[in-house]
């Protein structure tokens, strides 16, 4: 589980609770299944017919997957240097036919290193795998990160139809009006739930979601251009402690790999 989420989406529940607790001991008032179907089904209904269903569902899917821990966390970058350069060494020692075996073991674990390593194997300069590397980087960011987009759109609709919701609360309430004006008061508080149910599904849920979906994409991102860099290097059989230092370069100094304190295989 990603303790960061669900401490802060608790912690907001909680404080939006205990303000209401604090204003009302009537909390059923805060209940109108009418406003919350059309604030959520709207909001789904414009998505889908603004996006290709598979983004839809891929946006879905990051609303959940944001309360679990996350793919690539910023200590597993140093883990990253250390296998680029013990690949350095199987260079320096075995030849570009050691990395053959590696390649075949990532291909089901990672595809992008797979596919990073198996242009080292092909003899490729590092000008070229470069090139290539950083099509695949960028191209893959934009497809991950079309998800961040249409969450971004379904937050920005989402009090739209809050307010929608609460027009159509009114209507019924005015229409209701003549025959007992005395409930013109609570008729109005529950037509303004809309918008109330549409601030809140955009703002406690969506664009978070969005916001961390996004950020987890770009170190993802960073993540396989550090990579790529260090492949390059392999490619033109630069030494491992040339290798630790380039790639160091792109890292807090926290977490810099060092040749000379690792664990000797």
């Amino acid at each position: 589980m990603s303790l960061s989420t669900v401490i802060g989406f608790t912690l907001s529940l909680l404080l939006i609770i205990g303000s209401i607790i604090e204003l009302t001991t009537n909390f059923k008032i805060f209940l109108h299944l009418s406003g919350l179907l059309m604030v959520i089904g709207g909001t789904l209904a414009a998505a889908h017919v603004g996006f290709e269903m598979r983004y839809v569902r891929q946006a879905l899917s990051n609303i959940k997957a944001i309360f679990f821990s996350p793919k690539m966390a910023r200590g597993m970058l140093t883990n990253e240097v250390a296998r680029v350069i013990r690949w350095g060494y199987l260079l320096q020692k075995s030849g570009i036919q050691a990395l053959e075996s590696d390649v075949k073991t990532l291909k089901n674990q990672d595809a992008f290193l797979a596919y990073g390593v198996s242009l080292v194997v092909s003899g490729y300069t590092g000008p070229e795998v470069r090139h290539m590397l950083d099509n695949q980087v960028e191209t893959a960011f934009q497809r991950h990160t079309v998800s961040v987009e249409i969450l971004k759109y379904m937050a920005s609709n989402a009090p739209a139809f809050g307010m929608m919701a609460t027009l159509v609360g009114l209507v019924v309430m005015l229409d209701n009006m003549g025959d007992d004006p005395s409930k013109l008061g609570g008729g109005m508080a529950v037509g303004l739930l809309g918008t109330l149910y549409g601030v809140l599904f955009a703002r406690l849920v969506l664009m978070p979601a969005a916001e961390k979906a996004h950020q987890r994409e770009s170190i993802i991102r960073f993540r396989n251009m550090l990579v790529a860099e260090g492949l390059v290097m392999l490619a033109e059989r630069r030494s491992p402690r040339f290798i630790q230092d380039a790639m160091n370069s792109y890292l807090d100094p926290a977490i810099h790999f060092d040749i000379d304190k690792a664990p000797k295989k």
